[in-house]
């Protein structure tokens, strides 16, 4: 699959600032200090929480995110999360601060630093990947947030269930229709792969969990920062770098020199990256076959071309082919 055929940059359907109720329009232009005179809706991503930038009659401008606790009630309670997160993160870690937030019974609202910026277009490009293994070693060199502020779940326990998953790919038949040269014959090697992983990934370093393009800051002052920091955990300093890795190989870079000198990744050996892009292939291929939500239409079309690109570098750093 070309990754190519996925809108990126424009896979979000999102709940747009005039049909925000009128009490939370208030509550965000109280928050921000100013009315708000125009929104620009983020296209990127998958989820259909609000995400907008909102531009005040001062002319100050704010990132705002907001979701209904009964109707939205998933990214609800991933902006619950995030505020904890962002809220707690040390000043090392190159992200965009929280500014404010409000959660109730109905609403979870969040005020986020805004930062001019560009997400890296796709196709990957060299330089630009460079820039965001450079942020990946800042953000794992960076003080990890205290064990009470609050407790980042170890990535051996996030991951726990990962492994299996390829159980269910091998009954349900879940790699039938995609390529996956050499499948059938190396399943079993994948999988047994996939079972080390959350043992080899383990460590006390704040690790982001969900890198990817879409979730990279590329700021006109020249910062690269990582945003959407829901689901953090706590594990080994290169794992974000290895999950990042699966975009730009899928776009034809040769990503193996690069982990071959960046810092985080240089001495991780072999077996190890390896089984954390088997623990990815299974998940990927796993969540690609299920139903595609209707607030996310290109959510599965996103996983299956990464169910692929995940097996593809796998197989070929295994010499599958």
């Amino acid at each position: 699959m070309n990754a190519l055929a996925i809108p990126h940059g424009r896979t979000a359907r999102r709940l747009e600032w005039p049909f925000l109720p009128p009490h939370v329009r208030d509550l965000v232009a109280d928050r921000c200090g100013s009315p708000v005179v125009s929104a620009e809706s983020m296209t990127s991503g998958f989820t259909p929480g609000f995400a907008s930038v909102l531009t005040c009659a001062d002319g100050s401008r704010h990132f705002v995110k907001a979701a209904s606790v009964v109707a939205q009630r998933s990214s609800a309670e991933s902006y619950r999360e995030e505020a904890l997160r962002l809220g707690a993160l040390p000043a090392g870690v190159p992200a965009p601060r929280l500014r404010w937030s409000h959660v109730d019974d109905d609403w979870v609202v969040l005020g986020i630093e805004h930062v001019e910026h560009v997400t890296p277009p796709r196709p990957w490009r060299a330089d630009d990947l460079d820039r965001v293994v450079g942020a990946l070693e800042a953000a794992a060199t960076a003080p990890t947030p205290a064990h009470d502020e609050p407790a980042l779940v170890p990535i051996a326990e996030e991951v726990a269930d990962w492994p299996s998953y390829w159980d269910r790919v091998r009954l349900q038949d879940l790699g039938r229709g995609l390529y996956l040269p050499g499948f059938a014959e190396h399943l079993d090697e994948a999988a047994a792969l996939a079972r080390t992983a959350p043992e080899m990934a383990s460590g006390d370093t704040l690790v982001h969990m969900d890198v990817r393009d879409d979730n990279v800051l590329l700021a006109a002052d020249g910062r690269v920062l990582l945003c959407d920091w829901s689901w953090p955990a706590r594990g080994a300093a290169w794992f974000d770098t290895v999950a990042l890795m699966i975009g730009p190989w899928g776009d034809g870079l040769d990503v193996d020199p690069v982990l071959a000198r960046a810092p985080l990744t240089r001495d991780v050996p072999a077996e190890h990256v390896d089984a954390v892009i088997a623990l990815h292939a299974g998940y990927f291929l796993l969540v690609q076959a299920q139903r595609v939500p209707p607030t996310s239409p290109f959510l599965r079309t996103a996983q299956r071309h990464n169910a692929e690109v995940a097996w593809g570098w796998l197989a070929e750093r295994r010499g599958w082919r």
